[in-house]
């Protein structure tokens, strides 16, 4: 079946650039809506950049849900379930889940270590200065490429398989159409945008659930499910897998790509300001809930997606076309309703569309390609805001113009917000004429990335964490995992070097552990033996004199030139941190850091080792009533999710909505009378 029929040409226009000019146009008026309102104004550079610190859980958890789900999340993780059966919705799940839980420890840190750090740079400059800054930032600005890269790869590649649309137009107007709210609305809009995405995408993957156990004539129960997934194994056995079945968790290659996702996804969140930016506009009370909230409610994501969809492209082709002559899936005769899918087609991430309009036709493929594009651009629009964040404060502010005014350093962050979606259309263009797909970066990104994960969290948190030791295993270590990869390649492949060659799961798995690996090791034993002392003054004090003052980013403290030499800090300014703000109070601080280690171990212990290693081990071919407990387990998982953020955040912003609610009111029948003012001052006697 070939999708490029189902929807026309000018539905993936009409997606891409109505939907895109709809969402600019919906976050413009609520900007509108906000600032007269509640006094909320993106005219502020602290506001743009970071909500003004303020954002409470359950919109920081509904931000970290969106841009967490980027068009791999749907698209890849399908893909494994149609290549590894029912392991591979698990691992990638629990895979990418971990990151953002663990992530949760560098939250808390950073809310007592920088509390008003502007990005995840800053602290590097304050505490190892301008070599270690321009190193991690190659790093950084690498991460968010390859993640935007992926972004535009996918969507553009699903736009033009269900609509032919040009896929050169997709790479551009995708990241276009973002940029315009994101411009107009900083952070705060690109949190509500996210909300706004997260609760349509959890409506449309519970729309393909039911529809593919409850109503489908094609599969229509997790019996029938499991019938013709058996059926496939008998026709094209999974290599690998138990029995050569789909219905099974002992799944060498699913397990093997588990680590691989493990991996690369370290990098992508820990090295991604994206991330950052979220624990940055977070309440300092909230932000270890609101990460342990978003990773778990992300986790129904691609499971429940990938189990529907993924495996439903498998059963497909056990279900007999129309003008097939035998129902039998091993007769020679017999037609199946999807074909099996060539690997090029698996790369690009195709099982999901091809299987959303084989179901529905073209309200499947409708369906699919809304979400699709609601996933890209909340991700995208993440990855603007971040990138912006990085040019104005790391590049322009701290190299170019240090006494940037408040209006030049907003100008630049709307700049850097246009800049980098063009840069991420050539990317996306780039990457496709060289043949590199979406699932091909996804297994890649390890390799270059993975090597500064450990040396970016050590730095964040540990007081003995070695700059030179950091730096020189962020670069070993690089440089280890392209060689491991390179020569694994060599060495599985007759010598052969190439895109498709080196995409293989155990050439990206030496990759991927080499560099991770060795990265971890340097800088931790180069941390152990020699030692740095460091007491995090440096990092307290950034933009803490603006903060007291409530002037520009440009008024920090300033790194001597001398890298060894510690920064004189003014003691009094860290130590009034507290008087600022009540919840920067050290004891509470270090309290949910210690509640965000417990709870994000043990949370990966289970998630990664206690429920599918013993699964693994067992090698158990699931009966029908072991199937239907794990689909019945991610549907109430994604119901759960959406209450955790979709609902929630009502509930906790019932007070803004109120608020807005009672302003529009009097407007109505007062014209002018509902705009929000300021409190006013009260002065002391005397003053």
């Amino acid at each position: 079946m070939s999708t490029s029929e189902v929807l026309p040409q000018g539905a993936g226009y009409g997606v891409v650039m109505g939907i895109g000019l709809f969402f600019s146009a919906f976050m413009v008026g609520l900007t509108a809506i906000q600032a007269r309102y509640t006094g909320v104004s993106p005219k502020d550079s602290e506001e743009f950049s970071s909500a003004s610190r303020s954002v409470k859980p359950g919109l920081i958890a509904s931000g970290i849900v969106s841009a967490w789900t980027w068009a791999a999340t749907l698209l890849q993780s399908s893909a494994i379930a149609y290549r590894y059966g029912i392991s591979g919705p698990w691992w990638y799940a629990a895979g990418a889940t971990v990151q953002v839980l663990l992530f949760a420890q560098l939250a808390a840190k950073l809310k007592l270590n920088a509390p008003y750090a502007h990005t995840w740079l800053e602290i590097v400059a304050a505490r190892w200065g301008t070599t270690a800054h321009l190193v991690f930032m190659v790093f950084g600005l690498a991460t968010n490429l390859i993640v935007s890269s992926m972004l535009v790869l996918g969507g553009s590649a699903t736009v033009t398989s269900l609509t032919g649309m040009s896929t050169i137009a997709a790479c551009f107007l995708i990241p276009m159409g973002v940029a315009i709210y994101v411009v107009v609305g900083g952070m705060r809009s690109t949190l509500l945008c996210d909300y706004t995405h997260t609760t349509v995408l959890f409506a449309i993957i519970l729309t393909f659930v039911f529809t593919v156990y409850a109503t489908s004539g094609y599969i229509g129960s997790i019996s029938r499910m499991h019938y013709l997934l058996g059926e496939v194994s008998q026709i094209i056995p999974v290599a690998g897998n138990a029995g050569g079945s789909y219905l099974t968790l002992r799944s060498k290659n699913g397990l093997i790509f588990g680590v691989i996702n493990l991996i690369g996804n370290f990098a992508t969140v820990f090295q991604d300001q994206a991330y950052w930016q979220r624990a940055i506009a977070s309440r300092p009370s909230t932000t270890v809930k609101a990460y342990l909230i978003g990773g778990l409610a992300w986790f129904a994501i691609p499971f429940a997606f990938s189990t529907t969809l993924g495996l439903a492209a498998v059963a497909f082709s056990a279900v007999p076309a129309a003008n097939s002559s035998s129902q039998d899936p091993l007769s020679s005769n017999f037609i199946p309703l999807l074909a099996p899918l060539s690997e090029s087609a698996i790369s690009e991430g195709l099982p999901a569309s091809l299987a959303a309009a084989t179901l529905l036709g073209q309200s499947g493929a409708a369906a699919l390609l809304i979400v699709l594009f609601l996933a890209v651009t909340s991700a995208t629009s993440a990855e603007l805001i971040a990138v912006s964040s990085i040019l104005t404060y790391d590049v322009y502010v701290r190299y170019i113009n240090p006494k940037a005014t408040e209006q030049q350093i907003l100008r630049m962050s709307h700049a850097g917000v246009v800049i980098f979606a063009l840069v991420m259309g050539i990317a996306g263009v780039i990457f496709y004429y060289i043949g590199v797909s979406m699932g091909w970066l996804y297994t890649f990104m390890g390799v270059i990335l993975g090597s500064a994960v450990c040396p970016i969290a050590l730095c964040i948190t540990w007081k003995k964490a070695s700059r030179v030791g950091c730096i020189t295993g962020a670069l070993v270590g690089f440089s280890a995992g392209v060689i491991a990869w390179l020569v694994t390649t060599s060495a599985l492949n007759q010598k052969v070097i190439n895109v498709t060659t080196s995409g293989g799961n155990y050439e990206m798995l030496a990759g991927n552990l080499a560099s991770i690996g060795v990265g971890a090791i340097i800088s931790t034993v180069a941390s152990l033996i020699w030692p740095d002392d460091y007491d995090f003054a440096s990092t307290r004090a950034i933009n803490c004199r603006a903060a007291v003052t409530g002037g520009n980013a440009n008024d920090e403290v300033e790194e001597p030139e001398d890298e060894k030499k510690v920064p004189d800090v003014s003691v009094s300014s860290v130590q009034n941190e507290a008087q600022i703000d009540p919840e920067l109070e050290p004891v509470a601080l270090d309290k949910a850091f210690k509640f965000a280690a417990r709870a994000s171990i043990v949370l990966t212990l289970v998630l990664m080792i206690l429920i599918p290693l013993p699964l693994f081990f067992a090698q158990t071919v699931y009966s029908v009533t072991g199937f239907s407990v794990w689909v019945v387990v991610g549907i109430i998982w994604t119901f759960v999710s959406a209450f955790a953020v979709v609902l929630y955040p009502l509930w906790e912003s019932r007070a803004a909505l109120l608020l807005i609610s009672r302003g529009i009111i009097m407007d109505i029948f007062s014209p002018g009378s509902g705009k929000f003012v300021a409190p006013s001052s009260v002065r002391e006697p005397g003053e």
